[in-house]
């Protein structure tokens, strides 16, 4: 579906450093219309209709919002999910087409057209209804991006059921506080994972966890590793149910537009994770007119996300948004630098990948091994670059333009998160043009300002806080606060901190948790790292302040350097040149810390609060939510040595 016709805009003398999408890009993106900002404003909230004309549904809406009693998207409406991602496809004459393609961490590969994947989702939704599974129920999910993976996701759907992702590197007691505070009563899980070539076993982790949960669980097993053990009596094995139900098929229960799809939960980055809940018409619109406006994504395309399913991108940009419109999603079990360090674009080569989403943490490993293996490999199939999980520098960001889209791909800076849904700050591709650095305007039909302390928006140019002044389709159950009885009068304060140019285009500036008070000014940690990451031979950079006996802040800063960064000395000069030159001398980091790694969630996101603690001298305790722990220890040797 093509959105109207333009051609690419032009650099402005206000904004020089703009860059147009590709011509050859533009005369095919699906959006190409300058005015549908302003379509969508004038109509709102109908405008959503366009994001709700991607579904199919078996009752129709009456309203496209019923703010009446909270915010109800496509009141009266009916659908499935798992019809949506999958029958749909196969009645449409593409049941031959690819719709999952799954690349193992020791090189296995497994594809499933859309009709594969429509069998296997009815048989297991048929395992699942005979072991007591209704609409409504709370099914939880324990693996590694294992095909089996997104094919539960779309069974629990397909009964009405409500799916919990949990993240296979979790430990047991967080698999448990999530079965307790769902009141899940059945867990998928396999019997474990391989990581960097060697098994780890993930069963014994599932058995403590259901042991410490008050609810009895029943269990289905995945047969990952091949190894012929017995699994016992608590424990039905996958691939026999499967053989068990072959054949069967399971009619989609209409779902309220309302009805909540999944539950999911915060990385806790912030603290302790929360619950999100998503409604099922809501948030695949949404996630479906994004991965078709912003992804550029079609029918056939072939898409990669790197992240892990059990997080929110993995939810909406793995499997959701391009299951939705008939792509293929490409499961990456493994990590970017195993076997080689080249292995991700060996998978985009493969697999003729169009379109690469990941988070800049990964961008800036690559840039620390060197442009040679992106450069070992075929990646003009590639047409959009994107990415997610934080704020991107512009050094990181002209990299990636550069060495992986080698100057001929679109490229979207994304801003969404958790509660969110799905993506609400992006330029448009084929409409908006790309600002290094700099994320984008809102999406159509979403309002955003930044405001200062008392709630008024500030001028062009300043920082402030990230707020969102009108609800969306993709947003959680609950989600905002109104402030009158009209929707425009509902607002949701993202907690992330943010400045605006006159051109309404947004940059990020990171949590507003890890703002800076440094002599008297304000500072945003990205403004700090921005400045680090741009110093020849810096990889990464994450900035933290401790306060000292008189109230003063001393800013450390941990830094990554490249590979051919040189000796340490000259470069933390280089790093305190850059900053003070950037931003002042005022700013200059008092502590210089070179690391090989930051430390960083699963979902790839630095861990501040833990360099904090490090940098204050006390010691980290809870390492859960990080997916490299083992940094923590060597960073708290680094930083008791380190003298200044």
């Amino acid at each position: 579906m093509n959105e109207g016709t333009s051609s690419p805009g032009r650099p402005t003398a206000a904004n020089a450093s703009r860059i147009d999408p590709p011509p050859a890009f533009v005369e095919r993106a699906n959006v190409t219309d300058r005015s549908i900002r302003e379509g969508f404003a004038d109509r709102w909230p109908e405008c959503w209709d366009r994001a709700a004309a991607f579904l199919d549904w078996s009752s129709s809406y009456d309203r496209v919002l019923d703010a009446a009693n909270g915010y109800d998207w496509f009141a009266g409406g009916a659908l499935n999910a798992s019809y949506n991602c999958v029958d749909r496809h196969v009645e449409a004459g593409r049941k031959s087409h690819a719709a999952l393609k799954w690349e193992g961490r020791l090189g296995e590969t497994r594809t499933y057209t859309y009709h594969d994947l429509y069998r296997e989702v009815n048989a297991l939704a048929a395992a699942l209804r005979e072991r007591g599974v209704e609409a409504g129920d709370v099914v939880t999910t324990y693996m590694p991006v294992l095909p089996e993976l997104p094919v539960t996701m779309l069974a629990c759907a397909r009964l009405g059921a409500v799916h919990s992702v949990v993240f296979a590197g979790y430990s047991a007691d967080a698999l448990a506080m999530r079965l307790a505070d769902t009141e899940s009563a059945w867990l998928l899980t396999c019997d474990g994972y391989y990581r960097r070539g060697t098994a780890h076993d993930l069963k014994r982790k599932a058995d403590n966890a259901c042991l410490r949960a008050p609810q009895s669980v029943d269990r289905i097993i995945v047969d990952r590793l091949d190894d012929d053990r017995s699994y016992g009596d608590n424990y039905a094995e996958y691939a026999t149910l499967l053989d068990e139900y072959a054949g069967e098929t399971v009619d989609p229960v209409p779902r309220e537009s309302s009805d909540p799809l999944f539950v999911i939960y915060t990385s806790g980055t912030t603290g302790r994770p929360k619950a999100v809940r998503h409604a099922t018409g809501g948030y695949l619109a949404q996630v479906a007119w994004t991965s078709h406006a912003v992804l550029d994504l079609e029918p056939g395309d072939t898409h990669l996300c790197s992240a892990d399913v059990g997080w929110i991108t993995g939810h909406s940009y793995v499997v959701y948004g391009p299951l939705a419109l008939g792509a293929t999603t490409v499961l990456y079990e493994g990590t970017p630098d195993y076997p080689e360090r080249d292995h991700l674009w060996e998978i985009v080569e493969r697999n003729a990948v169009d379109v690469f989403y990941t988070a800049p943490t990964v961008i800036r490993a690559f840039m620390k091994w060197g442009a040679e293996h992106p450069q070992r490999h075929d990646l003009s199939s590639l047409r959009l670059l994107g990415t997610v999980g934080e704020p991107i520098d512009e050094t990181t960001w002209r990299w990636y333009y550069d060495h992986v889209g080698n100057g001929a791909c679109a490229l979207v800076d994304t801003w969404w998160q958790t509660e969110t849904g799905g993506i609400v700050v992006s330029t448009l591709p084929g409409v908006d043009g790309m600002r290094p650095g700099t994320a984008g305007p809102p999406l159509p039909g979403i309002s955003a300002d930044v405001v200062d302390a008392c709630g008024e928006p500030v001028d062009p140019g300043e920082s402030g806080s990230l707020v969102l002044t009108r609800p969306w389709p993709g947003m959680a159950l609950g989600l905002g606060d109104s402030t009158g009885e009209a929707p425009t009068a509902w607002r949701y304060e993202t907690g992330d901190a943010a400045a605006v140019d006159a051109d309404g285009y947004l940059r990020l500036l990171g949590r507003e948790g890890n703002a800076l008070n440094v002599a008297g000014q304000r500072l945003g940690t990205r403004e700090l790292e921005a400045a680090i990451v741009g110093v020849d031979g810096v990889a990464e950079a994450a900035v933290v302040g401790v306060d000292g006996p008189q109230s003063d802040t001393a800013l450390y800063a941990y830094v990554t350097p490249q590979r051919d960064a040189g000796s340490a000395g000259p470069l933390r000069e280089r790093v305190r040149a850059a900053v003070a030159a950037a931003i002042g001398r005022f700013a200059t980091p008092d502590v210089v810390v070179f690391t090989p790694d930051l430390p960083k969630t699963r979902s790839g996101k630095v861990l501040r609060r833990h360099l904090r603690q490090i940098a204050s001298g006390e010691r980290v305790s809870d390492t859960e939510p990080l997916r490299n722990p083992e940094i923590v220890g060597e960073l708290e040797s680094i930083v008791d040595g380190v003298s200044e």
